[in-house]
């Protein structure tokens, strides 16, 4: 225990230094890549990895379609939808995703109905545009209602830096994402909806007694990859979302601005690969552990212990740990009284200039407000010190 106690202040103090002492080296890159933005992500925790231009907006391409199934998918984990609902291929539809569009399609039969699940499986597996229309057009009653639909969701998913126009991701004006959006995105879709995630690492799907292969290039190499989707336009180049698992551990990887398919497949292979092999995950605070304290203004204690909410766990660079960075943030002053589990900092991780994991932290204590003479200290600390 007290060997434990130890190698943790030393983690601890290992923190600190290499704030003060590295903080130079925080533009040096961890990882290249091809990738015009890329973005790696621990699904479990949340941790960013790596990031490379992550907030830049970008055309979606095919991409959007991972939100049009999250409108879907919700719908149908409310009961409002059934896989074995029918939807009716309409004229627009047949013209804008059929075969004489010259884009991704499903061959969809004009007039024709088909099941919610044989759409779902077009859309995933062969990035149909008329099994997009057909859906958007059957459950938004038009392509432009129901990109409100999905603007509606990735607003109370925190997407704040897209906007959808269409369910295809088709070229079109005011319509964006940011990489670091889609992987919100897609972990979400992962975690809410296992029961339609599984759609993503089918390997191919049969409609209108023709063929085709799934897509997502990762699948077939045998390296733990399950889904996502690939996107490409002439705007935003040959882009993916790509999952995969090992050893119990996933990693969400988006990249997007590549010049080939080829590249594409490489580059998302390789920052996977990356990131399976460049990082551990270690146990830096047990759960209830006291990490550290924060001011408290006026109160009967001038601070209050913080804790975590179960064990505090972070993703460590192997042979990079120099860029790896901790702070407990909290707003402060803390007025008082502070309820024992409230809410009242977090600790953030930076790995090189990259904010890659908050962890909130929670009050271990209460502390009651105090009398007039330690408010009046503490007011007097304020006017010649300030508050960090």
């Amino acid at each position: 225990m007290f060997l434990n106690s130890l190698r943790r202040i030393s983690i601890a103090l290992s923190f600190v230094i290499s704030f003060l002492v590295f903080a130079g080296y925080a533009n040096a890159q961890l990882y290249q890549t091809k990738a015009a933005q890329a973005l790696l992500l621990d699904a479990d925790t949340g941790t960013v990895l790596f990031a490379k231009e992550a907030d830049t907006k970008i055309p979606p391409a095919s991409l959007a379609k991972i939100m049009t199934m999250e409108v879907v998918f919700n719908q149908l984990k409310n009961g409002k939808l059934s896989l074995s609902d029918n939807f009716f291929v309409s004229e627009n539809a047949w013209r804008k995703g059929g075969t004489s569009s010259g884009g991704s399609t499903m061959f969809a039969k004009l007039n024709s109905e088909i099941p919610l699940e044989d759409l779902i499986r077009g859309v995933i597996i062969q990035s149909a545009n008329d099994g997009s229309i057909i859906i958007a057009e059957g459950l938004g009653g038009s392509e432009a209602a129901f990109a409100n639909l999905m603007n509606e969701r990735a607003r109370r998913l925190g997407l704040n830096n897209s906007n959808f126009v269409n369910s295809t991701g088709l070229p079109a004006e005011n319509q964006y994402v940011s990489i670091r959006d889609l992987a919100k995105l897609a972990r979400h879709v992962i975690t809410e909806y296992p029961n339609y995630y599984r759609y993503y690492s089918e390997p191919e799907f049969e409609w209108n007694k023709i063929n085709q292969r799934n897509r997502n290039p990762l699948l077939p190499m045998k390296i733990g990859a399950d889904g996502m989707k690939t996107g490409y336009t002439e705007a935003s180049g040959y882009a993916i979302v790509g999952s995969a698992v090992r050893d119990g551990q996933r990693l969400i990887a988006i990249l997007s601005g590549m010049e080939s398919k080829k590249q594409r497949a490489e580059e998302a292979r390789k920052i996977l690969d990356w990131g399976f092999r460049a990082f551990e995950k270690i146990k830096l605070f047990d759960d209830n552990e006291v990490l550290g304290e924060a001011s408290v203004y006026g109160g009967v204690k001038s601070g209050v212990e913080v804790v975590g909410k179960g064990p505090v766990e972070i993703y460590l660079p192997i042979g990079n740990r120099d860029k790896l960075k901790a702070r407990i943030v909290y707003k402060g002053p803390i007025m008082p009284p502070v309820e024992q589990g409230a809410k009242v900092a977090t600790l953030k991780v930076w790995i090189g200039d990259e904010l890659s994991q908050e962890i909130d932290l929670y009050a271990a204590e209460t502390v009651e407000k105090g009398g007039l003479q330690r408010q009046a200290v503490d007011a007097i600390k304020e006017l010649l010190f300030g508050w960090l």
